[in-house]
Parts: C-alpha cells; structure tokens; sequence
C-alpha cells in the first residue's frame, strides 16, 4: 500500500488523513495517510526518513518554505512561491515539489463561496509559505488591489516586489492602513496560538467586508471572532481550502482529482 503523510508542527489538529482517507474512498485508491509531528530542528530529516519509502508528503506549518529548498524539482506555482506544501517521490528517487495552496484556495473562493475576486479590494495578512502561495493566484483572479500586510514590513515588501509586473501588489504594515476593503484574508497562522493579527478595525465595513482565515477549528477562529465583532459581512475559514488542496495534490499523487463538495458537507457536518 503506498504511503502518504502531512507533516508540520503542531500537526495533531490536522484533517489531512481524514479527508485522504475519504478521497481514497471515493476514488477506489489503495493508500495510507498519516500525520507526522517533525521536531522544528529537523524537518529535513522527517521528511527525507518518511519519503524512504513513502511515495508522498503534505508540508504545513511552519515548514513550507524549508520544503522549497529541499526538493529537486518544483512546478511553476511552487518555484513563484517560494514555498512547497506538496511533495512527491519520482521514480528516480528525486523529490518534486509542488504548491496547491493558491489553487486550493481560488477554487474555494470562487467555487464553493461564490466570491467574484474581479475589482475587489484584498488584503493578505502574513508574508509565510501559506501567503506565498496564495498571491500568484489571486493576482491571476485580477483584483483591484492586492496588498500584503506583515507586522514586519520589509518581508511583506520583499514578498510583494518578487510579483511586481504581474498584477496591482503592494506591501505595508500592520497599522500602516485603515481604510475599508472588500476582503481580508489572513495568511497567518496566528489563529492556531488564539491570537489575531494587530490591524484596524477600520479595514472593516460592517455588512460589506468579507474575510477569510486560512485557518480552521470546531469553533470560528480567533481572527473570524473578532471580524465578526466588527461585523464583517460574512467570517469563513479555510476547511475549504484544506479540501481543495488535497484535492489538487490527491490528483497530482494519484492521477485522478476527487470530487469535493460532499468530503466539505461531511466534514462540516461532523465539525459543527
């Protein structure tokens, strides 16, 4: 039975085997899928020991872009992130790295959400492996500004000049910017500690701002806690994401993409 994985740090909330396990349901596929705890010292050695003879692994938090370094091949998405959430063992024993992070995360916007990102104002919180993947994608979706907001600015600067030329990006800091916009996504990881990024809460229009946590829980997050207390329009977390991106890399794995909108009704289902 070929042998897959997700591994991060912490990794023990993690739906990843769950929503595997359905796909190979689904699909009729014979695999195993197991979440590994890396210590933050030696992801390397984690993921080098399980892809021995494992075929394939999922990278989260806070590994991404260790991943990119670590791989010997990488796809357009992954090489322009700068981050890697995807691995795969070749036959010839070399790693290939891939990024469906950004994919994930258009085809729950814009599928299973229903949020048309043409001509919207968008912030992205964070300048880690989760926001590098996401910015390719959506500056493809062509909004009327992207801006990717860190607490520490030169990284969001950084982040934002490697996409100059490729759609309307711009960088700032957390409390550089107050005025209203049409979406939030955070990108941070801040929700897995119960924290929420230090912006305004003037970025919010009440009844009309829509804002999105890449994160997920049994309860809203902190960061849709608190846009809800600011009265965002609508607060969704990124149980979405997490199941488009398997899916993307379940398809790149086993060459054949699941159907996804039941695994989301079920795991909404057994998470409400």
């Amino acid at each position: 039975m070929d042998r897959y994985a997700v591994i991060g740090n912490p990794v023990g909330h993690s739906k990843s085997p769950l929503i595997h396990r359905l796909f190979a349901e689904q699909t009729g596929q014979q695999i195993s899928y197991e979440a590994l705890l890396a210590p933050l010292d030696d992801f390397a050695g984690t993921l080098h020991g399980f892809l021995r003879d494992g075929q394939g692994a999922n990278v989260t938090v806070p590994f991404k872009e260790q991943a990119w370094a670590l791989v010997d091949q990488r796809s357009a998405e992954a090489e322009a992130a700068g981050a890697v959430n995807t691995v795969m063992r070749l036959a010839d024993g070399r790693l290939f790295g891939d990024n469906t992070d950004g994919r994930g995360l258009l085809q729950d916007l814009q599928v299973n959400q229903r949020i048309a990102l043409r001509g919207l104002r968008v912030l992205l919180l964070g300048a880690g492996g989760a926001a590098r993947g996401a910015i390719r994608p959506l500056l493809q979706a062509q909004p009327a500004q992207l801006c990717v907001v860190n607490r520490t600015v030169a990284r969001a600067e950084q982040l934002a000049a490697q996409f100059v030329g490729q759609g309307p990006i711009s960088a700032a800091g957390f409390d550089w910017i107050e005025e209203p916009v049409d979406l939030i996504i955070n990108a941070t990881s801040a929700s897995l500690g119960g924290e929420v990024p230090g912006i305004s809460a003037k970025l919010i229009e009440p009844g009309h701002t829509l804002c999105y946590d890449m994160m997920y829980g049994h309860e809203a997050t902190a960061f849709n806690r608190w846009a809800a207390d600011q009265g965002a329009a609508r607060c969704i977390d990124g149980l979405g994401m997490l199941i488009e991106q398997a899916a993307e890399a379940f398809a790149l794995w086993r060459g054949i993409r699941p159907q996804t909108a039941s695994i989301l009704r079920k795991l909404r289902t057994s998470s409400a």
